[in-house]
């Protein structure tokens, strides 16, 4: 028998929640697994110790106390932003947590890396344009890979992840004024990196 990963476990490990509890929704957390894999899998290098780390992340939200889950999952206030900003963050902290573990108990450091976007918005391009937004992002994936990690992940979380800055800063324990920083220093590098002569 298959397990997504966003799949609430059983009701031993978490006690039954009303339906009209978003909380209570068994597929919460898919629209976020993509992304949290995307993510795990940078930190570790490899996508089955990112799996792991997503699935146990998951887990623990399921594990966490009612009230716990439903102050996750309340609506931002603010219009204009996701509803699930506050669940985002969390869920983003503690797969980020749970990789650095994984890297510390395996005692290895490993370069970040990035695939190729996995997800077009836009009609698809022609050949001559597939081929030269391939070859861009490929110079840029491989000067972000020369970037300090700090700047790595600021970029990553913002840009692949779709994070905001007081999110990335709950997620790395950075201030916002530092999020921006970083993000700031990074994209000013790339840019001179990719555009030598402006």
């Amino acid at each position: 028998m298959t397990v997504q990963l966003h799949e609430r476990p059983s009701e031993s490990a978490a006690p039954p929640m009303t339906d009209s509890d978003p909380a209570a929704d068994p597929d919460l957390l898919q629209p976020h697994e993509a992304d949290l894999l995307r993510y795990a899998n940078h930190l570790l290098g490899r996508t089955p110790g990112a799996a792991d780390v997503v699935q146990d992340t998951f887990a623990r939200f399921w594990a966490q106390p009612d009230d716990t889950r439903q102050r996750l999952c309340e609506a931002n206030a603010h219009p204009g932003r996701d509803p699930h900003s506050r669940l985002r963050a969390w869920l983003f902290t503690v797969c980020r947590n749970r990789a650095f573990d994984v890297r510390k108990k395996e005692r290895r450091m490993t370069p970040l890396t990035a695939p190729v976007s996995d997800a077009q918005t836009h009609p698809a391009p022609g050949p001559d344009q597939q081929a030269e937004q391939r070859d861009t992002h490929d110079a840029v994936l491989r000067r972000l890979a020369d970037l300090p990690d700090a700047q790595q992940e600021v970029v990553r979380l913002k840009f692949q992840a779709g994070l905001s800055y007081k999110q990335i800063a709950e997620v790395t324990g950075l201030t916002v004024s530092g999020v921006g920083v970083h993000l700031h220093h990074a994209l000013k590098t790339l840019r001179q990196q990719m555009n030598p002569a402006n």
